[in-house]
Formats: C-alpha cells, sequence, structure tokens
C-alpha cells in the first residue's frame, strides 16, 4: 500500500514528465514529517527550548571538542559538528545555483529547481537511478563509460544497461546514441545519461554537435517520447579546445518541451579541485514544471538522501561556502586549471606525434582523462606490464580501453609514460 505522503507528491507530479518517469522506488518515496521536519519547526517556533536534535548543546550551541575545534579554528562549532540539512546549506545550495546561472548564461530567466546537495556525484547518479530506474525502465550510456555507472544502474537497480558506441571512425558517434535513443524511445520512454567532458575518454562535444544532440532530443519530445537527460558535469568547464560547447547540455535542455526532464549531476570536488571533500548537487528542469511540482520532486529525492546517509557532512559545506567568498577563489582555480591544460597540450603533442598498428587515442579534448583503444593487445594485460616492468600505473576500463590521467602526471613525467605505453604495447603485440 502506497505511503499517504508518497501518494501526495506523487498527486503533486502528475501530468509532469517527472511523475510519468518515476520508477517503482521513485513513486514510493516521500520525505517523512519525521524527526528532520519536526525540528525544522521546532527551530522557527521553540523559543522556550529545543529538546528535538540528538546533540549535546551547551549555552546555546553544538559541543565541538577543543581537540576538533582547535583544528579548524576559522569555523564555529555549528559550522564544524552540527548536522547539516538533509537538501544541504541553504545558502551554499543558492549560491551553487547562481554559479550554475553564471557558467550557463542561457539558463537566465529559466525556471529550475534550487540544487540539492548530495554526498558526492556517485550518491547524486545513485539516487538518480532510485528515483527512475528499475528493472523495466533502461538507461543508455556511452561505451566505453565509467564503471560506476553499470555498477548503480544493473547490480543496484536491475535496470538494463544500454551502451551505444562512443566514437566511429575517430569521431563523436552521433548517430550511434540517436539509434540507441530511438530504440528505447519505442518501449515508450527514454533515460539517457551523457557525461562531458567524458570519462574514460575526455572528450566533450563541439557547439556543433551540442545542437545536433539537444536537436534530436526535441525531435523526440515533440513526437510525444518522455525523454529523461542525465547531465554528469563533474569535470564541467575544464575545456581545452576552442570549438566545444562552452554550456552544460543542461542550459540548453532546461525548457526545451514538456515531455523532457533534464537533471544536472555536478559540484565542486573536480570542479574546484576539492575531490575528498564528497560534496555534489542534482538540480532538476523541465519546461513548465510550477514551483510546487518541482518541491514534489526534490522531496523525494530527500527521502532518498534521508533513507540511505541521512544528511550530508557538514564541514565540507562550511568550508566551501567560505571558499567562495573568498576573492581570490577564481584566480587560484584558473591557475589549476592552467597546469591541467598544459598537461594536455604535452599529451596531445605527444599522440599527434605517433602512430601505432598497437593502440590509438580515442577522441580528447577536455576533462583529466584520455584513452587508448587497444587494437591487437588486451587493455588489461597492457596495465599489468606497464606497473609490473615500468613501475606506470593507467586503468583498464574493458579488453580494449585503457584509460590514462594525465590530470596526475607532472609534466616532465608525460613524454615518459607515454612513450612507455607505446613501447609496452609494441612488445606485447609480438608476443
Amino acid at each position: 500500500m502506497m505511503n499517504e505522503l508518497a501518494q501526495e507528491l506523487n498527486d503533486a507530479l502528475a501530468g509532469t514528465t517527472a511523475g510519468s518517469l518515476l520508477s517503482d522506488m521513485g513513486q514510493r518515496l516521500y520525505f517523512p514529517k519525521g524527526i528532520i521536519a519536526q525540528s525544522g519547526e521546532a527551530k522557527k517556533l521553540g523559543k522556550t527550548a529545543n529538546g528535538t536534535i540528538g546533540m549535546t548543546v551547551i549555552d546555546g550551541t553544538p559541543a565541538a571538542l577543543p581537540a576538533v575545534q582547535d583544528i579548524v579554528p576559522a569555523l564555529t562549532s555549528r559550522e564544524l559538528v552540527a548536522y547539516a540539512p538533509t537538501a544541504g546549506n541553504p545558502d551554499l545550495r543558492a549560491m551553487w545555483k547562481e554559479s550554475i546561472i553564471r557558467k550557463n548564461p542561457s539558463l537566465a530567466g529559466k525556471a529550475f529547481s534550487l540544487p540539492v546537495l548530495v554526498p558526492g556525484l556517485t550518491a547524486g547518479i545513485s539516487y538518480l537511478a532510485d528515483l527512475f530506474l528499475d528493472e523495466d525502465h533502461s538507461l543508455i550510456a556511452s561505451n566505453p563509460s565509467w564503471d560506476n555507472y553499470v555498477l548503480i544502474a544493473s547490480a543496484r537497480r536491475n535496470a538494463p544497461f544500454v551502451q551505444f558506441q562512443m566514437f566511429k571512425d575517430g569521431a563523436f558517434n552521433i548517430a550511434g546514441l540517436k539509434a540507441a535513443m530511438e530504440a528505447e524511445a519505442a518501449k515508450g520512454s527514454v533515460r539517457v545519461l551523457l557525461n562531458f567532458p567524458q570519462n574514460p575518454s575526455g572528450y566533450s562535444p563541439t557547439a556543433a554537435e551540442a545542437q545536433e544532440i539537444v536537436s534530436f532530443i526535441k525531435g523526440l519530445a515533440d513526437k510525444g517520447t518522455k525523454v529523461m537527460v542525465w547531465c554528469d558535469d563533474a569535470y564541467f568547464g575544464l575545456n581545452y579546445e576552442a570549438d566545444i560547447e562552452k554550456q552544460s547540455l543542461f542550459a540548453h535542455l532546461a525548457d526545451l518541451s514538456e515531455n523532457v526532464l533534464a537533471a544536472k549531476i555536478d559540484g565542486p570536488t573536480k570542479e574546484d579541485f576539492a575531490w575528498g571533500f564528497r560534496t555534489g548537487f542534482i538540480t532538476f528542469a523541465s519546461k513548465g514544471m510550477s514551483e510546487a511540482q518541482y518541491d514534489a520532486l526534490v522531496k523525494k529525492l530527500m527521502g532518498a538522501i534521508r533513507s540511505s546517509v541521512s544528511c550530508s557532512s557538514t564541514v565540507p559545506q562550511s568550508l566551501l561556502l567560505k571558499a567562495f567568498q573568498d576573492p581570490g577563489f577564481e584566480a587560484q582555480k584558473a591557475a589549476f586549471r592552467t597546469i591541467l591544460e598544459k598537461r594536455y597540450r604535452r599529451v596531445r603533442a605527444f599522440v599527434n606525434s605517433r602512430t601505432s598498428a598497437e593502440i590509438e587515442a580515442l577522441p580528447f579534448n577536455s576533462g583529466y582523462f584520455m584513452s587508448f583503444h587497444t587494437k591487437t593487445v588486451n587493455a588489461e594485460d597492457l596495465r599489468q606490464t606497464l606497473l609490473k616492468e615500468r613501475g606506470i600505473g593507467t586503468i583498464s576500463i574493458d579488453a580494449h580501453t585503457l584509460r590514462v590521467a594525465f590530470s596526475s602526471l607532472e609534466e616532465d613525467q608525460i613524454d615518459t609514460v607515454y612513450s612507455a605505453i607505446y613501447e609496452e604495447a609494441e612488445r606485447l603485440s609480438k608476443k
């Protein structure tokens, strides 16, 4: 039997693409009017005393051990040890929404939800899977792709994981993407995950390619197909070539059609060089959705958060909020991005200068990574050889994809590393 609160949210979402695309779990999820909600009321109205939250409070503030407080003197005890709201620090959420608009100026004036803070982008993908995937609803993603996608979609949610070959003839395979989406559309609805800059290839679409993707999605929507696009923007903005589309696909999808629901998964962990903070955001947009309907969808997401981790860690949120207010923040970030771009240029120059019958660099122009397609050798064999014979760590994504994170290579290591990759691939091929 459906919980009354879940049914209220389902009713609020009735008639929207979001409501029609919910999974079995998505339909069941709700945000309880329990401890968290009641504590929120007490903060507003409990003027005499507040006996709702399980924290030790001394003189009106959460108690922090000096051994903890002294490590981070810039934070108050509340910023350091108190629980954060389920959806995240409201000031940080508002600031992130402003930053999304600043980085995607075509979003100005468009309606979309207030970002919800999640404990890392992996958690964000997992929560979207909870809300929208089940054994009857597939997720489309590229091949190759980040190995966590299939783990989340298939192992956790028992959803079919459909892949299209990302590259064909040395270019992004838009035809393959279209074919995969058309095949799912024939089943009634489409859920597709697009990750740019992509992990593991390090590829982002050009402005022309992005326009073609958006136009195709609109065509499906105009025919009545419900389409959900998950925009995994973990490495957003790390672009190294002039022809790359500068805005997220989310910006172009936000008010594209009432039949299109876009979800943006992003955060400071990669964009702002704070990997271990495990802080990400989920933002929703669909043409015609009202504030009340966004609120209902967010409450379902909050139910997923509440029923798993309860809330995200307070400390990273407090630190990020202060960092974003630092006047030197953008300049500091630009300096790090310059380092990454120099490494990219060095890698680009090296692979452009080499030809090989054994391996071939997949298209790359952005992000942290690039990958090789291993034509005549097994990628795992090559990885093992590089590690054991040369002391060089790489990642085998599948039998024919070897990923190299140039982000973690010093610039003066690049020629050595890439020379070894080509040499060992040739040696293995001759065995």
